[in-house]
């Protein structure tokens, strides 16, 4: 009998998330470890000791396995970040014998009592629109951005250089589909670990050239982005604003007016309807849109004008809701994907369709809601596991106010079962809200089944 493949937590280390990658990657290809091998001249061990995170892969292994299994180029792109994490651990490991020790042994260090406490705290900090106006009409008046001041050098001597920020944008990447994937509780913590260890770094020190200087005070503002959603995720609201004001100072400092309308908006203007404040977030949003007029491409004009239809249909203004809507998809129609911003590429129609549904269900139409749901589950990638546990709550949500109860507690098991597989407050908080929205029907056989499959498959969410 052949052995099980050792099963990979991708957000434990880069070196899993590579191995999970090469795994996924050969399997779709059809292709054994062994084959695979023979490809590309290496042993079927290797292969399988690279899969299961036991080796660091080198370049030439690399290069081969995306020629061979014609990646174009994914799996290399990955590969600075795994030199530098291999020299960290060879370091470490130097310095420390332990810590190769407790490695070898698969054992890692969990978080203390005293974090664990202090991230309970973070959760309490309220989330604060009085503040939002300032900022953003410092934003809006803010020709050139402030040079932020850096931190005391730790060395003087170092440069910021090309191959830094590659390294670094190879990382955000991977943090970024890791939080797609599994949801903030699994990762934020190696975030913000990055961030207070090798980006503090790279933003102590003297960048090779003006432009690798902007590029890394863009860079530092979605590492901010990332960590604001994050909280978000965790239910830390007032902590995600905090994240994403900093992220927006940092784009002035960059100079980076496009990517600052789309946090002011998207990231800023979301949280605030997600905090039930919809007029802050209309004011935020059609600062955006003005401020970033001149400059926006279709698909960033298409995501700005989707907060204002949102945050319209959150204050019951259907006939404005509509307009930007209108604006929107027709923008996002004009998109080509090659000329927008990496930031936005994710925009999508599907993304689209989530936005239009969210409108919908704001406004009270649950079978526009569907019909727009359906567009954007059928699009999306089945790694955004939390974004589809999310719109397959709000789908059996919307058929709950349809007063289609069978098929309500159909879908909303579906989305347990996404729930499930991530570490997010959101999925769980959305997993309530069919529960309550259920409630009218408590005494029906179908809705008490759905109540005591949430207390069996997701306890944290049972009502």
């Amino acid at each position: 009998m052949g052995q099980a493949p050792r099963k990979l937590q991708p957000s434990l280390s880069e070196r899993h998330f590579f191995g999970a990658e090469l795994r996924r990657l050969r399997e779709q290809a059809n292709l054994s470890q062994a084959r695979l091998g023979s490809m590309i001249q290496f042993s079927a061990d290797l292969v399988r000791r690279v899969e299961t995170a036991d080796r660091f892969p080198s370049r030439e292994f690399v290069e081969a396995c995306d020629k061979a299994l014609a990646t174009g180029g994914a799996l290399l792109r990955l590969l600075p970040l795994l030199e530098r994490k291999r020299e960290v651990e060879r370091k470490s490991s130097a310095s420390d014998p332990s810590i190769d020790r407790m490695r070898v042994l698969g054992l890692s260090l969990a978080p203390s009592v005293g974090a664990v406490e202090q991230a309970d705290m973070v959760r309490l900090v309220p989330f604060q629109p009085g503040v939002l106006d300032r900022a953003a009409l410092d934003w809006l008046n803010a020709d050139f951005g402030p040079r932020l001041s850096a931190p005391e050098r730790v060395d003087s001597t170092a440069g910021v250089s090309e191959d830094d920020l590659v390294s670094a944008e190879a990382a955000l990447a991977m943090f970024r589909q890791l939080d797609h994937t599994h949801g903030a509780g699994r990762v934020h913590a190696q975030v913000q670990r990055y961030v207070e260890g090798e980006l503090n770094r790279l933003l102590a020190n003297t960048p090779a050239s003006e432009l690798i200087g902007r590029r890394l005070y863009t860079l530092a503002a979605g590492f901010f982005e990332l960590c604001g959603y994050q909280a978000v995720d965790s239910g830390a609201h007032g902590l995600a604003q905090r994240r994403y004001l900093r992220a927006l100072r940092l784009t002035q400092a960059a100079d980076d007016r496009l990517y600052g309308s789309y946090l002011l908006a998207v990231n800023i203007g979301h949280l605030a309807l997600h905090c039930g404040h919809p007029e802050p977030a209309l004011r935020m949003a059609l600062t955006a849109v003005k401020g970033s007029e001149n400059q926006a491409t279709p698909a960033v004009r298409a995501a700005l004008h989707a907060v204002v239809a949102r945050a319209h249909a959150r204050l019951g203004r259907e006939g404005d809701c509509m307009a930007h809507l209108d604006i929107a998809e027709t923008q996002l129609g004009r998109s080509r994907s090659e000329d927008e911003p990496d930031w936005v590429r994710y925009f999508t129609s599907a993304y689209l369709a989530d936005e239009i549904a969210h409108c919908f269900h704001d406004l009270g139409r649950p079978e526009q809601t569907q019909r727009h749901l359906g567009d954007a589950l059928s699009a999306l990638s089945p790694s955004h596991v939390r974004r589809l546990a999310i719109d397959t709550a709000l789908l059996a949500s919307s058929l709950a106010a349809a007063g289609r109860i069978d098929e309500a507690c159909a879908v909303a098991r579906k989305a347990v079962d996404q729930a499930a597989m991530t570490a997010s407050h959101r999925c769980l908080q959305r997993i309530v809200d069919v529960q309550m929205d259920l409630e009218p029907y408590r005494c029906e056989a179908e809705v008490r089944e759905f109540g005591e499959y949430v207390r069996h498959q997701l306890p944290l969410a049972a009502v």
